[in-house]
């Protein structure tokens, strides 16, 4: 008889037992959107795979754009518990470790990191708990299947829900480098990791604008983007788009076509093609103006024409999910 498999999916914060039934094939691609096989992935053992992990969090957009596209960002972490340390959410740490405690004790956590879990949202509670009681100097590569044994821990029993995140955007990764009180450069290792991370990094800005939060404008180096973080359910929003695009206002300019829509982490990240001429600080009026489109057809609730579900079916084929 062939072995059962254990994995289980969880939407947001609910579990859902998802054991494979007799006859499913196990060669499909694992629901979690790694890209790899599920009995290669989240089949191969006990795991959960939470499939929208910071549901239920106000800084959910933040979380998801540090994780996938920001490159060199770092924030406060907005606790419910006071504390006298300071917990810092960076994009990525040194040797991409999953949480470091500074000499003088203040914890920094990373978002992209070597290995993950079925659950994002775990793993970085058990990395914080981690930090909260390791040595000033120490450093967690990776959140591994033994750590935090016991009570699960999540982000969503941690955070402020209503809070988001004060994000700051860097041009490099200084800020990886405390400096010496007595004025000594960091060592040649050191300074050979600072400019191999410095020398990849795709120059990024926020955009500013009323009625926009999570939107971000990138040079990749042939072409500039928008990517915007958007944390409304698929098909609402993907309905939305599709009235906007069956009337020709999907575009964010003339110049700046819809390029298509990635799915990160159970929400979707909108992506525009822009002109890379124009400076990141001319695209807040036209993403403004896209914003009051996009929340009036957002309100519409009458259903789909057939121009509409033809407008959206094309936009579910341009959809690309990210691990």
């Amino acid at each position: 008889m062939a072995k059962k498999t254990r994995a289980r999916s969880r939407e947001g914060t609910t579990q859902h037992n998802t054991d494979a039934p007799a006859g499913e094939n196990p060669r499909r691609p694992c629901p979690c959107g790694s890209g790899k096989r599920y009995k290669a992935c989240h089949g191969a053992g006990d795991d959960v795979i939470v499939l929208r992990p910071f549901d239920g969090l106000a800084a959910e957009c933040d979380l998801v754009a540090m994780r996938e596209f920001l490159p060199s960002a770092t924030a406060p972490l907005p606790l419910r518990e006071t504390s006298d340390v300071t917990v810092t959410l960076t994009t990525v740490l040194p040797g991409a470790s999953a949480a470091l405690v500074r000499p003088d004790g203040t914890i920094m956590l990373g978002m992209q990191v070597q290995t993950r879990s079925g659950d994002l949202s775990a793993d970085l509670g058990k990395a914080l708990r981690w930090a909260q009681t390791a040595e000033p100097g120490s450093a967690l590569p990776v959140v591994g299947p033994g750590l935090g044994d016991g009570e699960l821990v999540r982000l969503q029993d941690l955070l402020d829900p209503e809070a988001t995140l004060d994000l700051t955007l860097h041009t490099d990764f200084g800020w990886w480098v405390v400096p010496s009180e007595d004025g000594t450069e960091p060592a040649a290792d050191v300074t050979a990791a600072l400019e191999r991370a410095n020398s990849v990094i795709m120059p990024t800005e926020a955009v500013v604008a009323d009625g926009v939060r999570s939107a971000y404008w990138v040079d990749t180096g042939s072409k500039a983007h928008l990517r915007w973080v958007r944390p409304e359910p698929e098909e609402k929003l993907l309905a939305a788009m599709a009235r906007l695009h069956a009337r020709g206002e999907l575009a964010l300019t003339e110049d700046a076509r819809f390029a298509g829509v990635f799915r990160a982490h159970g929400i979707l990240v909108p992506v525009w093609d822009l002109d890379r001429e124009l400076h990141p600080k001319e695209w807040a009026a036209p993403t403004a103006a896209f914003a009051v489109r996009l929340d009036e057809a957002l309100a519409d609730e009458t259903p789909l024409t057939d121009a509409e579900r033809r407008a959206r079916d094309a936009l579910a084929g341009k959809q690309v999910t990210l691990r």
